[in-house]
Parts: C-alpha cells; structure tokens; sequence
C-alpha cells in the first residue's frame, strides 16, 4: 500500500500480518501480482465484468417475482413511487459510495471504510448487517428457483431440489473469480434482453396490438382496481419494504472492487451504470408491470401456487398464453442462476474481510491457491437453507418473512455508507485536501449525502409502521427484530473491546490507496513514493518511463 499510515490508524486496523514475500506463493504461484495482498483473493474481474454488474448483476426474483407483492399491496402508483424513492436513495448511496471506493478500493469496501472513518465497533455492526442482507436474500432465491422447479415436476421434493441447486453452486463458486465475472457478464446480458422483450411486449399489449386481442388494454388497470389499490398511503409505505430490497445489490460492486483489475477506471465507470440501471430496469419494470397487471389478480404472490407468480407471468396468462407460465418460470430461473451466484460471491466476501479485521471467526479468512475464501463461501452457502421454511408455511408467506428481515438491514447499512461519506469529507477537509483532490467526485455534496443519511434512517422507523394498526405481534416482531441490533452490536463490541471514535485530524487518508494492474487510473498526487536520490518522485511518472 502507498503512503504511510497514521498511528491513530495502526491502532484500529486489521490485525493480520502484511503480506511479504514469502507469503506470496501460498497464494497462487505465478500469477501472485494479481494477488491481493491483505485479503488473499485474486484480482481477476475485467472492466466489462463490473460494468455488467452494475448495470444487471444482481437482478433476479427479487424484482421479477417479488414485485408481485409490492404490486398487489400498493397498486401500480405505489410501484411507481416506491422504485422512484428507493431509486433516489441508492443513487446518492452509490455517489458516496463512488468517492470513497475509487480512492480506496481494498477488501471490505464500506466496512474497511467504517473502521478507517468512524470507529471498528462501527464497522463490526455494518458488517454484520450486511451479511444478514446478503442470507437473506440467498434464502429467497433458493426458495424462489425451488418452488419453480417443484411447479414443473413434484416428482422431487423441495428440499431434494435445494440440495442439488446448493450443491451446484457451490462447486461452482470454487472455480475462482474469473469465472464468476464471465457467467455474471453473459447472465446480466441475458436479463437485459428478457426485460426489454418483456417491455416491447407490454407496449403491443397495451396498445391492443396482440393477435386476437379485443380492444386496447390502455391504463385499464389504473382505474380498476385503481392507482393503489384501495390501500392509498399504507400500500405506499409496505412497497418501500419491497423496494429496498430490489434495490440491495448497487452497492455491491464496492464489495467486488478489490477483485477489480483496474479499480481506478471500472469502479468510476460501474458508479455512471447504476444510473441506467435504476431508470430503465427499475422504473421501466414498475411502470410496465402495473399496467399489463391487475393489483388484485388472483395469481400474484399470495397465490396457492408454491411456484411463485410474478406480474410478467399473470400478463402473459390474462393476454390469452396459458402455456406464458413455463417461459417466464424459464426466465426467473436464468435469473436466478445469476441472483444466486452474487449472493454467495458478495456474501462470503463480507465474512472474508470481517474474519480478518478480527469481525468473524479467523477460519473463514482462509483463501485457496485460486483466492477463493473456501470456508467463507461455504458459511455463506449453508444459510440457504433458511429456504426450507417453504416446506412448513409455503412459498409466498416464507417471502414476505425473509423481505421484511432484510429490508430494515438494507437501510441500515445504507444510512451507514452516507454517514460514513459525512465523516470522510470532514476529516479530507480538516486534514487540508480539496474537492479537486479526488478522482471520483460525489454530486451535489453535501445535500446528496445527508438526503442518504435522512431518508433511510426515517424508512428504517418507518417500514413496519402497518403492523401497529391492526397490530399483530408476529408481523412487527418480523419487521422490527433487526432494528435494534444495530446498536447493541455496536455497543456490546466497544464495551468489550473499547474501540476508540476516530477524530477527523486522526482519521488515516493516504494508506490503501492502491494502483491499477493496467496502469490506468493512477493519482499522481497519491502515489509519492522515495526514488533512489532521496527526492520524491511518483509512481505514475515511473510507470510513464517504463513505457
């Protein structure tokens, strides 16, 4: 790492040996320059592979099933309203979190981030959360790409399914981050074509251009059952639950940004896609689906069916294609494939670099010669099976379960990435930098970053407010039980290990700072390094006359 590090920093930071060289080879052989040094993985993801991800990566049942629910809770206008916060949200979560990782792009993205700004108490309690994001989610996906595959053959119980799709990719997991960057690259590409197909097919129903189709579909199912679904502000609120968790995945190629060739130039440029991603697959897929389907079809989520429903499936039914179901249960699938994937990868990262801060257990830091953090990825993986409660209470009320859980933690951790911003820029600030300095400039700070903080600390109160009237104890337990454990894991760590609250003036900006393996995206002012005549030189200006 470039720079020195402050004492202050040396206090709190990862408490594993620095990598010498004769760690090197336990890592990997000949290929070790792509080796990251602290963490142990490689770093093998192109350009085009975090581009990819930030643009589709994570999309899956999430927002192809789940927004059946959202759908049938608040009505095609509460759709739209919550895509449209929840997507104003992310987007300034995603400028802080732009700033930040660009400069400091090593393991453990926000988390790193938080013990280097705030304090390592801090850091312990957005790991932690953030994992819980990331089972949570799995979980669902695992329930989702089941209960498809029990729909087109019983033959075979849930949990035999489960099994072989656990084990699946699982193996696949092992194969190393290459590999999981080509199948996301191709998985994402496969998405974007489904949703516009989709969308194209929307328009012609709509416009009543189908064969056999009598009349115009138009804005019908805006009028009736109507905009929200007779549920009006109450809808809105329970779709922002929904919502945040379409949305937890943005933030995740920060997390992939250490197994990045070229931080530097693909982390900037993934940042500029998450804009994309929210305009025309977000809010393209809210608009569309509330008006080729009915609020109050019977099909959606709460159906009997153990296959879930999504609104593409009911569109294509009502649209006269009883056999649509097969093809969008095809499509789910594919996506789940990718959903599930990231899941794991994003997931078994999060423990990875908290087992090395001495956050996790110290097994699960272990990484194999292909920087694969084995044991990491095989906790991440047994949470799954939280998958198996479909078996007891079905596959549409094990949803809602698992969405309530993860959606206050999404929150939390979002709220946690701006305040970390906050902190960042008053210590770059008091130590004397300007605006100018960095290479990834947030817009419209500091109004962006204290519109992040704000909204999600107000929608982490907030989300559950429906269960208090008529109350029902199961319901707010479920989307509250994740609230409080924020601070008493924040507490409970700095009591024990009496973590210290980092000043701004003792805040460390110059260690971490890392180079791009292709050369690009090297800060000349950052990168000062001794040359042999006792004068300061740059590495950039090195690298100039190398080539």
């Amino acid at each position: 790492m470039f720079g020195r590090k402050s004492p202050h920093y040396e206090e709190s930071a990862p408490s594993w040996p620095e990598a010498s060289s004769e760690d090197v080879p336990s890592h990997g052989g000949p290929s070790d320059s792509k080796m990251d040094p602290d963490s142990g993985v490689k770093r093998g993801l192109k350009n085009r592979h975090l581009s990819m991800m930030a643009l589709a990566g994570i999309i899956g049942p999430g927002l192809l099933v789940g927004s059946g629910g959202a759908l049938s809770n608040g009505g095609p206008a509460s759709l739209l309203i919550g895509f449209g916060v929840i997507g104003l949200i992310a987007f300034s979560i995603m400028q802080s979190l732009g700033e930040m990782t660009t400069l400091y792009p090593g393991g453990g993205a926000f988390i790193s981030l938080a013990d280097r700004m705030v304090d390592k108490a801090f850091a312990v309690a957005v790991g932690w959360n953030y994992f819980i994001i990331w089972a949570a989610v799995l979980a669902n996906e695992y329930n989702v790409i089941s209960s498809i595959f029990v729909f087109w053959s019983d033959k075979v119980p849930l949990w035999g399914y489960f099994l072989i799709f656990w084990t699946v990719f699982l193996g696949f997991q092992m194969l190393g981050v290459e590999a999981f960057g080509e199948a996301e690259f191709w998985l994402a590409l496969v998405k974007l074509l489904g949703l516009v197909a989709y969308f194209i097919f929307a328009i012609i129903y709509a416009s009543g251009g189908l064969i056999g189709q009598q009349g115009k579909l138009g804005f019908t199912y805006w009028r009736d059952p109507g905009p929200f679904n007779g549920n009006g502000f109450r809808g809105v609120a329970t779709v922002f639950v929904f919502c945040s968790t379409f949305y937890a995945g943005v933030e995740s190629i920060a997390v992939a940004a250490t197994e990045t060739r070229n931080p530097g130039v693909a982390v900037p440029q993934a940042i500029r896609q998450v804009f994309w991603r929210i305009i025309f697959i977000y809010m393209g897929s809210a608009f569309f689906f509330g008006l080729t389907c009915a609020a109050n079809a019977p099909g959606l989520v709460e159906g009997a069916s153990r296959a879930l429903q999504s609104p593409m499936t009911v569109a294509i039914q009502t649209a006269g294609w009883e056999g649509g179901v097969h093809l969008i249960n095809a499509f789910i699938f594919i996506t789940c494939l990718s959903a599930v994937n990231s899941s794991i990868f994003i997931g078994s990262r999060t423990l990875l670099y908290m087992a090395h801060s001495g956050m996790a257990p110290r097994f699960l830091s272990w990484t194999d010669k292909r920087g694969v953090p084995v044991f990491a990825v095989i906790v991440t993986n047994a949470f799954g099976a939280l998958s198996m409660m479909n078996i007891s209470t079905g596959a549409s009320k094990a949803y809602g379960y698992i969405v309530n859980l993860s959606g206050v933690s999404t929150f939390l951790v979002w709220a946690s990435i701006s305040f970390i911003h906050i902190r960042f820029r008053a210590a770059w600030h008091q130590q004397g930098r300007t605006r100018a300095d960095l290479p990834f400039k947030s817009l419209w700070y500091p109004w962006n970053a204290y519109f992040g903080l704000c909204a999600n600390v107000f929608l982490a109160f907030v989300q559950g407010w429906t269960t208090l009237s008529p109350f029902v104890a199961g319901n707010f337990v479920d989307a509250y039980i994740l609230l409080p454990l924020f601070p008493i894991i924040y507490f409970a760590f700095k009591l024990i290990k009496k973590t210290h609250l980092w000043r701004a003036h003792e805040i460390d900006l110059d260690s971490g700072r890392r180079t791009d393996l292709d050369g690009k995206g090297v800060m000349a002012e950052d990168l000062e390094v001794s040359a042999p005549s006792g004068k300061r030189t740059t590495l950039s200006s090195r690298l100039l006359r190398n080539f």
